[in-house]
């Protein structure tokens, strides 16, 4: 702790919320700058129930490496959750048999490991663990106010607990308050980011298993072992797809989410309208639901979720965290990789004021890079929901989504590129590139999806069949040197030219696409 000018004593950092985002970033600036004083604020008292009533339980590979490796957390995450069977698609809309209807997903877990968190039993951790790291959290701790400081001031902030109202001064002040979104509301930093889709999710007290639902014996061997339950299951339909999600206390969470106009949040915003709702899209999961409707912990539905955020870091030594400051979509489960990219890029602007260096350009620099991330990621989801239900389209789409993601995200992030600049300006070629490959398949996805011919055929399009997706997958943990970065990065950038490519020439063999220039380099067509 430090004192200021006028005898107060200010604490380094004051986080603004004690959920997922807030204690993350504590346990990461406890193992990057070990002497911090870090006070993290949370309204709630542990324990949390172990079926907490949070979204974002499905991990992906940003997400699963910062919480294992960066976190250091592997073992603990092996032990007491569950170890993904990957993202699964199903396409059933109106179908109550999942064995005669389109699979997409993998035959045998991939290399890299990703996990089904369980939030109640995982927050309840994060927040023992930072109290034996030394870190002061606050529980039952309500914010009051706050008021910001510029320059070299300090933060005040304002907050309640059992024993009365207290002052606290912040050095750097840290808001991760989830929706409430404290910071971002006061100085107006929401962004309209024209994705508008509802949500509605409840839990179940019972394991729901997608295996148990056929008899075929055929269909139960196409996965080894035969665990679909452990994926995270998407069932998917024109403008919305369901989630199946399970959780290490037992429970399964059961999740709705549509596009605004062509599903109204209205007809699902109820845990009776919801199973209604489901009766008539999917019966399958309705039927699931209904036997074991006696067992619900808990509903909630969130209206418009997507949005954007004009700042994120400020020079004047404030920052915000998770869903304090942006958030994009659930269907590929990315709200642990933007905590992971946020919390990453606060830890450096952190040392560097430690390290008293000025902050001005880099907090430019962190700015533009976390933003440029965002905004490519948007445009995965973005007017892309009326494509859900067209098997043809979606196969394509989702091997190119992974694989744009693979290839640049995730080798930046586990490469720890996030905030080397001069790679950046290395690479900005080739960035560029991967950024606009991305808009135009979107676009291309969107056109394909008008004139492709509607099929459904009851087969498992197995991403392990396709080698040089496997190969990207593997190679996302190598550890490599400042000129292996940038020759895997390049590397992945002509290998998403080729695949575009190849995407486009089947998306005109269905017409509606103009046929690409011959490339020498094209992947063999897609599943076959």
């Amino acid at each position: 702790m430090t004192a200021t000018t006028d005898g107060q004593n200010t604490h380094d950092v004051v986080i603004l919320g004690g959920g997922l985002a807030g204690l993350t970033l504590a346990l990461q600036l406890r193992d990057r700058l070990p002497g911090l004083d870090i006070v993290v604020l949370e309204r709630a008292t542990h324990p949390l129930p172990l079926a907490a009533h949070k979204v974002g339980e499905s991990t992906v590979d940003i997400g699963a490496h910062y919480f294992g490796e960066t976190l250091g957390l592997r073992d603990y995450l092996q032990r007491e959750h569950i170890l993904k069977f990957g993202l699964r698609y199903f396409f059933t809309h109106g179908s109550d048999a999942i064995d005669s209807v389109a699979e997409l997903g993998v035959s045998e877990v991939f290399p890299a490991p990703s996990y089904q968190l369980d939030r109640g039993i995982f927050e309840n951790f994060l927040g023992e663990e930072a109290v034996r790291r030394g870190i002061d959290f606050r529980q039952g701790t309500r914010v009051r106010g706050f008021d910001l400081g510029k320059g070299s001031d300090s933060h005040t902030v304002r907050c309640s607990d059992a024993d009365g109202d207290h002052v606290l001064h912040a050095r750097w002040l840290v808001d991760a308050s989830g929706r409430a979104g404290l910071l971002r509301r006061r100085l107006d930093l929401t962004v309209d980011n024209g994705h508008h889709v509802n949500a509605a999710w409840f839990r179940v007290d019972e394991r729901l298993k997608p295996d148990d639902w056929s008899d075929d014996a055929d269909w139960c061997r196409r996965c080894t072992p035969p665990e679909r339950w452990r994926s995270t299951n998407h069932l998917c339909g024109p403008g919305y797809w369901v989630w199946l999600i399970p959780l290490a206390s037992g429970a399964h969470s059961v999740g709705i989410v549509a596009d605004a106009a062509m599903h109204p949040l209205e007809e699902f915003n109820t845990f009776e309208r919801a199973q209604a709702w489901l009766a008539r899209h999917q019966p399958a999961v309705a039927r699931e639901v209904a036997r074991c409707a006696g067992k619900l912990l808990d509903f909630r539905f969130l209206r418009d979720y997507s949005y954007g955020c004009s700042q994120l870091f400020s020079a004047d030594r404030w920052a915000l965290a998770g869903e304090a400051g942006a958030f994009l979509d659930p269907f590929y489960s990315p709200g642990s990789d933007f905590i992971a990219i946020g919390n990453t890029y606060i830890c450096q602007l952190i040392a560097d004021d430690r390290a008293g260096l000025p902050l001005a350009s880099r907090v430019r620099s962190y700015e533009r890079l976390y933003q440029s991330f965002y905004d490519n990621m948007l445009q995965i989801f973005r007017h892309q929901y009326p494509l859900f239900g067209d098997v043809t389209v979606m196969a394509a789409k989702i091997i190119w989504d992974h694989a744009f993601y693979w290839g640049v995200l995730c080798q930046l992030v586990f490469q720890q590129r996030l905030a080397d600049v001069a790679l950046f300006a290395d690479l900005a070629p080739e960035l560029a590139l991967a950024q606009q490959l991305n808009q135009r398949m979107q676009a291309c996805f969107r056109q394909w999806h008008e004139t492709a011919t509607p099929q459904n055929p009851p087969v498992i399009f197995d991403q392990r069949q396709l080698p040089w997706f496997v190969a990207l997958n593997a190679g996302m943990h190598d550890t490599l040197d400042d000129a292996g970065v940038r020759e895997r990065i390049r590397q992945n950038v002509r290998l998403l030219e080729d695949l575009a490519e190849t995407i486009a020439r089947q998306a005109a063999v269905g017409g509606g696409v103009e046929t690409p220039p011959p490339c020498d380099r094209a992947l063999p067509a897609l599943f076959g």
